[in-house]
């Protein structure tokens, strides 16, 4: 999800976390979801992992790789580095999970098709593939909400990704897929969906996953394909598009976690959110976690302590949870990850080409990262002896290296001290094998016993490998537990506004809130004043300085000004009732719509399909933006200038009293009335210092409203003065009114 313009980013969202949810999200009809045609069997694809380590499989993940016409080195460097690095790693599947083009305007505000960016991507994607030296067939892609702008129906014209994409070359036209890598007994089934709308709004209103309930079922139905087949260990792992934080749920309310939760995968991979909001961007999900958790927000990455631990003596049932992990971004940080499963556990390691030469990968895959890769099984396992012994024995780390390597280290640290001190180091040899070997796995063994631990974080390892020309590569630092505790991470708050808040749940009890609420506030001081015989002004409150008094003293001062009042509340009751603006929605810009605050009413061309409110929860990123950050700011502005005016007022009034009362009777004349030259007026009284501060701010809300209308404007091919002039127009003529009508008192 790349950068926005203003108010289009969805960094706009910032102050919405504190919102208290009180609706339920509106059902939406059919078109605004993707629609999966039932599942079968020609979906399901067995790939064999051939050759040593047996008990080790790993793939590689691209996401958001943002191919653009006006960015030709992103497909440049994608073909120089990816094709010698997946020749270097042989993974057994490659997934590229979503957003393969960009669709953007050089400005970034017009988002539809381009068929030259399908053209790179295929082209690319085949010198990729020979440079690689892999088979076409072990390569995964599906769409992005990017690969979806504009795009009316899949498998027509504007439908690019089925002609150019190798999913769609290979005839892969589900919206859900499947493929299985076997080494040995070992089975690994990998999942892939597509839940990007069906029907492709232009963006911005086109940034959430859309599953619906066939796509969920047929998701459920692909992720239990072995378990009526096969005795079989068999690890589960989904991929897609967008992280849950970013996916709505079914019309029936159902939602993709539930169905993850269900079959306790390893992990779903996601992609969407980049790296500019954090490299943290990870997810713990529990079946234990609270209604709050579940429905609304997570506050850190694990939802559950990992210190409960049940009795052995006790059969429990499997634990259901999994890991959500979001990657990075080809598009500006050059991001690959590669994945690793041993004996069931999963672990990774991300690459940067854009800092490193990558010359020689290290991916230590155990003792596990207790950080992020360490799942609440796991601590069960290890206290009642539910995985053999023989499982720990090993440290163990994959190496992939474009030249020889002469050795590999395994060093331990330990952090008690306050500092890490090392108090292990181990060479590792590479498992010797007859046959041919898929890659080069390095073991050390070790007493594992010896690092049994309370504190999750107190052990440290990292692997060091010296190639040929006596190169040396370092892996990160990473914390363990043997005994399978989970080290808590928090986010930072840019990383929980787009991994812990699920914004599906949330746009409509922020919306209904926010109106509701201004129209309490705006309302209510109304119906008192023309009831109530007790009228709130500045003098009762330097009286009573109590906080009602104060807000209905101010509500009050607004209602003073009728004109103004009548039309911010009619502006207030059209953003709720009627259509924000007319706009092209697709890529042709044949076909128009209109958006409301519950989504886009579109009709296509041939008109035989209606669209009843598509784009929902998705145009939160213009209608809240624009409520929160233009209609809120402008009310709060005109307020203040009805204020500011009314303690003008009062102590202009205040001074012509005390004036009458230094008449001099004994000399028989008035003394002169200097305003500008009393020494006891206040500064701001003086030269109305809030009321210029006041037009600043409201030359600057001018501004970035219309940087919102040009936005807007630009993505939708529209006219301000046909397509929507309610909501270009009005907030600008109500702060100018405001500030015309305030400049004097009565």
């Amino acid at each position: 999800m790349p950068k926005r313009r203003g108010s289009m980013n969805i960094f706009v969202l910032i102050l919405l976390c504190f919102a208290v949810p009180s609706l339920q999200a509106g059902d939406e009809e059919t078109g605004g979801f993707s629609h999966s045609k039932p599942n079968n069997r020609n979906n399901r694809k067995i790939v064999e992992a051939k050759g040593a380590p047996e008990s080790v499989i790993w793939v590689v993940q691209l996401s958001d790789l943002h191919f653009s016409v006006h960015h030709p080195d992103r497909a440049l460097q994608f073909r120089d580095f990816v094709g010698p690095a997946l020749a270097m790693i042989n993974p057994s599947l490659v997934l590229i999970t979503g957003d393969l083009t960009d669709g953007k305007s050089k400005d970034l505000l017009t988002m539809i098709q381009i068929e030259e960016e399908w053209l790179e991507y295929q082209n690319v994607m085949e010198e990729v593939i020979t440079r690689s030296g892999l088979d076409k067939s072990i390569f995964f892609d599906l769409r992005g909400n990017h690969d979806k702008f504009g795009v009316p129906s899949v498998g027509g014209s504007f439908d690019y990704f089925s002609n150019y994409s190798i999913s769609g070359q290979l005839g892969r036209n589900a919206n859900v897929f499947s493929v299985t890598a076997q080494a040995g007994q070992h089975k690994y089934l990998f999942v892939g969906f597509d839940s990007t709308m069906s029907v492709g709004l232009r963006g911005p209103s086109n940034v959430f996953g859309h599953p619906t309930d066939q796509l969920l079922t047929d998701l459920d139905l692909e992720l239990s394909q072995w378990e009526s087949l096969t005795t079989d260990p068999v690890t589960k792992i989904s991929f897609g598009h967008f992280p849950l934080s970013f996916s709505a749920s079914s019309l029936s309310g159902k939602s993709l976690r539930d169905i993850f939760l269900k079959h306790s995968l390893s992990a779903y991979l996601c992609g969407h959110l980049h790296t500019r909001f954090g490299k943290n961007l990870k997810r713990h999900h529990h079946s234990n976690s609270s209604f709050l958790s579940r429905k609304f927000f997570q506050f850190n990455v694990h939802q559950v302590s990992s210190g409960n631990i049940t009795n052995c003596s006790v059969k429990v049932p499997p634990v259901q949870e999994f890991w959500e992990w979001e990657m990075g971004d080809w598009r500006k940080s050059r991001a690959m990850r590669i994945l690793a499963i041993d004996r069931g556990h999963v672990s990774y390691v991300d690459i940067d080409f854009k800092t490193e030469s990558n010359k020689t990968i290290l991916l230590p895959i155990f003792p596990l990262d207790s950080r992020f890769m360490s799942r609440s099984s796991l601590a069960y396992e290890y206290k009642c002896h539910e995985m053999a012994t023989s499982a720990y024995e090993m440290i163990r780390a994959l190496v992939f290296s474009i030249s020889p390597i002469v050795s590999v280290e395994a060093r331990i640290y330990d952090s008690n001290p306050g500092t890490l001190s090392l108090i292990l180091q181990a060479p590792m040899s590479r498992t010797r094998v007859d046959n041919i070997s898929r890659g080069d796995l390095y073991t050390s063994p070790w007493n594992y016993k010896a690092f049994e631990d309370p504190s999750p974080d107190r052990y440290y390892l990292q692997v060091e490998a010296t190639d040929i020309a006596g190169r040396s590569t370092l892996s990160e630092l990473r914390p363990f537990s043997v005994n399978g505790l989970t080290a808590k991470v928090s986010w930072t708050w840019n990383e929980f506004r787009v991994m812990g808040v699920q914004w599906a749940a949330l746009y409509f009890p922020v919306l209904w809130s926010a109106l509701f609420i201004m129209l309490s506030m705006l309302i209510l001081p109304k119906v008192f004043l023309i009831f109530s015989k007790k009228q709130y002004t500045y003098n009762n409150f330097k009286v009573n300085k109590s906080f009602l008094n104060g807000m209905a003293w101010v509500m009050q001062e607004i209602s003073k000004v009728p004109m103004l009042w009548f039309c911010i509340v009619g502006y207030l009751i059209y953003l709720m009732a009627f259509p924000w603006f007319i706009g092209a929605v697709f890529t042709d810009g044949k076909d128009w719509g209109y958006m409301t605050c519950m989504g886009w009413v579109v009709k296509t061309s041939n008109e035989t399909n209606k669209h009843r409110y598509i784009g929902s929860p998705d145009i939160l990123v213009v209608v809240l933006s624009h409520l929160l950050f233009v209609v809120y700011p402008a009310i709060f502005i005109m307020v203040a200038f009805a204020v500011e005016r009314g303690v003008y007022g009062y102590h202009f009034i205040s001074l012509l009293a005390k004036k009458e009362d230094d008449y001099d009777y004994n000399n028989k004349r008035r003394e002169s009335f200097d305003l500008t030259s009393n020494v006891r007026l206040s500064v701001w009284f003086k030269w109305r210092w809030i009321r210029k501060v006041l037009l600043i701010i409201c030359a600057v809300l001018c501004w970035k409203h219309f940087l919102n209308c040009r936005a807007v404007m630009k993505a939708y091919e529209m006219n301000p003065f046909l397509h929507f002039p309610i909501y270009c127009f009005v907030t600008p003529l109500l702060l100018g009114y405001v500030a015309y009508h305030t400049r004097g008192i009565h």
